[in-house]
């Protein structure tokens, strides 16, 4: 029973639900079950809700028994990362800052997963504040990729990817704020789709760079990610950046196929950096896409070799600001301070932080500082504006863009560590698309000879998710590679 409950789509599993072949509480056991099971191997989870989540099954059984209308997730089990507010759950995005801390609300699309009647099943590691490629900075635990133990399952939503290739859960939220959706997406076999910038609430979400943070699903299959899509996305008072365009119907769209895609693949961006296995497998992809009828368009994206630099001079400015709040007097445990409140908040902050959320607050702060401003933010801003014009160009002879979503597959624990750039490179083709807020997905696209999951990168307009899914869709269903399972 396990296995088998296991081994099926969310929507699969929404639908046996909802025609009652299947029992919530009985699904809902199945995945904690699993979670037990292997967890101890892989920490994907830091917290495991059991008990909420088999009375949340137990409620959708009543309504479904009572005839009550149910909810498009009712009784799916979802994992969240832990950067999402929960009302009386606690919330530490992976840092000892936040130890204790017990939400007084909840996020938006946390709510909406609520009213949708999904079963919440705990929250996932993290790279501190999200802040990181590798889930290595953590300050709680390591998480280990399920296809290789002795590797990352990348970042910064390492934990929820993870929980979903180890089938922990079907569907699991991250945030994508450089690729930290994508990239483990595709280190860990998995599906991992970032929307436009706006499509989905940031209420209730812990804000690392304001201006780039997504709410963003994993899941096993590309039509999971419309069903979820459907729940989350659209306007919310809440949240003054959220977009107040209708949200489609992502479910029941048009029958997925290639046929008169015109697919743009960025040439210039094959270059050596990308690891020769990675490659082949995403060239295989494009053939693929090609024989199913789309057509591959040679396009260029001119200034996508200075995102990086770009991104992370924006990025970290925000986080800079973003998390000034975090300083002893309001969130936390309190360090000394029996001098003055200025001590106070430096042995906070010091005791509180990791290395690597100081380097980017250090970083970020030197880049907002009066007489570097104009060489470093304000130049980053504009190097913004150029790729999103870049992709808006590109998007004028190609539905969606191709091209890999990591240039590496997943690596060694720790190899990366001791120099923070070489992390860094890892998010090199997915923060252009992070930068220009455009929609774009992570699909499984084949393994390397050591069977290290691929992904290939679609990437669309802004709110483009129709199109990206539906070339994602059209992919998975004519190949094999999101059934690719870690031997666990």
């Amino acid at each position: 029973m396990t296995a088998a409950t296991t081994s099926r789509s969310a929507t699969e599993l929404a639908a046996a639900i909802r025609a009652g072949d299947l029992r919530a509480q009985d699904v809902t056991e199945a995945f904690l079950q699993r979670i037990a099971a292997v967890d101890d191997r892989i920490g994907a989870f830091i917290e495991v809700w059991d008990e909420s989540a088999r009375r949340e099954a137990e409620a959708v059984d009543r309504a479904r028994e009572r005839g009550a209308d149910l909810g498009p997730l009712a009784g799916v089990p979802i994992a969240l990362k832990d950067n999402y507010a929960r009302r009386g759950f606690a919330t530490t995005c992976a840092s000892r800052i936040l130890e204790g801390f017990r939400s007084p609300y909840t996020a938006t699309v946390v709510e909406r997963l609520e009213a949708a009647g999904a079963v919440l099943l705990g929250r996932t590691n993290m790279d501190e504040f999200a802040m990181g490629s590798s889930t290595e900075h953590s300050a709680l635990q390591q998480t280990r990729n399920p296809f290789d133990p002795t590797r990352t399952p990348g970042g910064s939503s390492g934990g929820s990817a993870a929980a979903v290739a180890a089938r922990m859960a079907p569907l699991a939220l991250g945030s994508d704020t450089g690729g930290s959706v994508r990239q483990p997406a595709a280190l860990c076999g998995v599906h991992g789709l970032k929307p436009t910038w706006g499509r989905v609430s940031r209420y209730g979400l812990v804000a690392f760079a304001s201006s780039l943070d997504c709410v963003s699903p994993f899941a096993h299959h590309a039509e999971d990610l419309g069903l979820i899509l459907s729940v989350i996305a659209g306007h919310d008072p809440r949240d003054a950046t959220s977009l107040t365009a209708a949200v489609p119907d992502y479910v029941h769209a048009p029958e997925p196929n290639a046929q008169g895609l015109r697919v743009g693949v960025p040439e210039h961006l094959f270059d050596d950096a990308l690891d020769p296995a990675v490659e082949q497998c995403v060239r295989e992809a494009l053939a693929q896409l090609q024989q199913l009828g789309a057509e591959l368009v040679t396009i260029k994206l001119p200034h996508a070799g200075a995102a990086i630099a770009a991104y992370y001079v924006v990025a970290n400015s925000e986080a800079s600001s973003n998390l000034s709040r975090f300083d002893g007097a309001r969130y936390g445990p309190r360090r000394s301070g029996e001098r003055d409140l200025d001590t106070m908040y430096e042995d906070t902050r010091t005791a509180g932080f990791g290395d690597e959320v100081k380097l980017r607050i250090l970083l970020g702060c030197f880049s907002l500082c009066s007489g570097y401003y104009d060489d470093y933010y304000l130049k980053a801003t504009k190097v913004r504006t150029l790729i999103r014009r870049d992709f808006a160009t590109a998007f004028e002879a190609c539905d969606v863009v191709a091209c890999p979503t990591s240039p590496i597959p997943a690596f060694t624990l720790g190899e990366k560590l001791e120099d923070p750039l070489q992390m860094y490179l890892c998010d090199a083709l997915t923060v252009p698309q992070s930068l220009a807020g455009v929609a774009a997905v992570s699909v499984p696209c084949g393994a390397t000879p050591d069977g290290l999951p691929v992904g290939l990168q679609l990437t669309g307009p802004p709110l483009g998710e129709p199109q990206v899914l539906r070339a994602a869709s059209a992919f998975q269903q004519a190949t094999p590679h999101h059934r690719q399972e870690p031997g666990l």
